[in-house]
């Protein structure tokens, strides 16, 4: 979608006549009963959950439709997870998606409808790109992507201009954990869920999402840039809430974010990838201090 036409955008988080959490649609959060044990004292009392269940993404375009990946995911904006998912695998441009909604095919179940996502392209043929030739399965913690190295993903995302990017103050990156934490709603309730802040340079909170999965909190994230006409991001700053992954940086690239910073460690992938891709890489981002493992001309 672009900023010049409105009218393209799918209504990122409501389907027309689709019902609230509560009423047939899982919630982000879920009750259960737990035996707590504190020193002495032995006490039965409820608690929050996390929830975690299955989104199956299918695309559809003319006649033809396709199941291309099922993820395990905290419910709540699932067209942005969709619609991320899918930019981020290469699959969708800015301008494809008419319309996100939750599955009515006669396949599905009713109690599954909420479980299953459609997306419907411009045009009467799928796109085939190679990572999305096969169904394939993520759990929340792998972050499984298309592309699995530096050389397929050299083919679809030239590196970012030596300008492009935001400078920003160390004392600006000392400040974002504790933002980003303090906006973590669902996590205040479960403690059981990863974050994804977009921030602008002067450390302004733009938006958040939240997952059970890190990857699927940045794809709700990028999703929600994509489907509101916002990509690229190339004047923003992503904050994770836990450590830096090969699949964090490949979405963080297709959006155009120059600068990426986690309160934990980067990996070694995730490292060769932004210094290949001219991409700032922060990371221990805790209290005062922090370690750049790349184009560290963007801080100070």
């Amino acid at each position: 979608m672009t900023a010049g036409h409105p009218a393209d955008r799918p209504a990122p988080h409501r389907v027309p006549g689709a019902p609230a959490a509560g009423a047939g649609r899982p919630g982000p959060v879920s009750r259960t009963r737990v035996r707590e044990f504190s020193g002495e004292t032995v006490r039965d009392r409820r608690d929050d959950l996390a929830t975690e269940e299955p989104l199956e993404i299918r695309m559809r375009a003319g006649g033809e439709r396709r199941t291309v990946a099922v993820t395990m995911r905290t419910p709540g904006h699932d067209f942005e997870l969709a619609a991320g998912f899918l930019h981020g695998e290469g699959a969708v441009a800015p301008g494809a998606i008419t319309s996100i909604s939750y599955c009515t095919d006669d396949d599905v179940p009713p109690e599954a409808r909420y479980n299953t996502v459609t997306v419907r392209l411009r045009g009467e043929r799928l796109p085939a790109p190679a990572s999305l030739d096969r169904h394939f399965v993520t759990s929340s913690a792998c972050g499984v992507c298309g592309t699995a190295s530096l050389e397929a993903l050299r083919d679809r995302c030239p590196p970012l201009p030596v300008s492009d990017g935001p400078h920003v103050p160390p004392e600006v990156l000392y400040g974002l954990p504790d933002t980003l934490r303090r906006a973590q709603g669902v996590f205040g309730k479960t403690g059981g869920l990863h974050a994804a802040g977009l921030f602008t340079p002067d450390g302004g909170l733009v938006a958040l999402r939240e997952d059970v999965g890190r990857h699927n909190a940045v794809d709700k994230l990028t999703g929600w840039a994509l489907l509101d006409g916002r990509l690229p991001l190339t004047g923003n700053v992503l904050m994770v809430s836990g450590r830096t992954s090969y699949e964090i940086m490949q979405k963080a690239l297709a959006a155009g974010i120059p600068m990426v910073c986690a309160v934990s460690a980067p990996s070694s992938l995730a490292v060769d990838l932004a210094r290949e891709f001219g991409m700032t890489l922060v990371g221990f981002l805790r209290g005062e201090r922090f370690n750049v493992y790349s184009r560290p001309d963007r801080v100070g």
